[in-house]
């Protein structure tokens, strides 16, 4: 029974790589999949990045959700998280993020949400490598409250993926 969830993301993976940030889909190279988590460098950009897919719901979306935690070597970015939500935000709205025993304000727009500085940044990120999932949720644009879940196991993996694909590029 717990396999078709999984069987399901991995189907929907190429999907979701077509919302990720955009370069042509050849110069991608896979890292490894791990669990739902998928790792991915694009050295034309150069950068490397671990993404998920939302945990699949019964509301409506105005997005595919999504997380993704990326590297920017040029930019000496590393390990920033970046949510794509599945519904457009309200504006102001507050966008909260339930992981382990921590809670994050998360700040965005449109359909996005990231950390609001490096200290949260880091902190998520350490908190991703211990919790089993984690849940961001808040106002939608059309009214309502809604919620997207992401499951972390694999999500280590991935992210250390990334950031060794990544080591080298300059």
């Amino acid at each position: 029974m717990r396999a078709m969830p999984r069987i399901r993301y991995l189907a929907i993976l190429p999907a979701l790589l077509a919302v990720a940030p955009v370069q042509p889909a050849q110069a991608r190279e896979s890292l490894g999949l791990f669990g739902i988590w998928g790792a991915f460098r694009d050295p034309v950009v150069p950068r490397c990045y671990a993404i998920a897919m939302a945990e699949p719901g019964t509301q409506w979306r105005d997005y595919q959700p999504f997380v993704a935690v990326g590297t920017w070597p040029r930019r000496g970015a590393r390990n920033q998280v970046h949510f794509r939500l599945s519904r457009q935000m309200a504006q102001g709205a507050r966008i909260t993020l339930g992981i382990g025993d921590g809670r994050f304000e998360l700040i965005g727009g449109g359909g996005d949400a990231w950390p609001r500085d490096e200290r949260d940044n880091a902190a998520i990120i350490a908190a991703m490598r211990a919790a089993p999932r984690m849940t961001v949720s808040g106002q939608g644009a059309r009214g309502g409250r809604f919620s997207n879940t992401w499951p972390l196991a694999g999500a280590a993996s991935a992210m250390d993926a990334a950031l060794i694909g990544c080591a080298r590029l300059r």
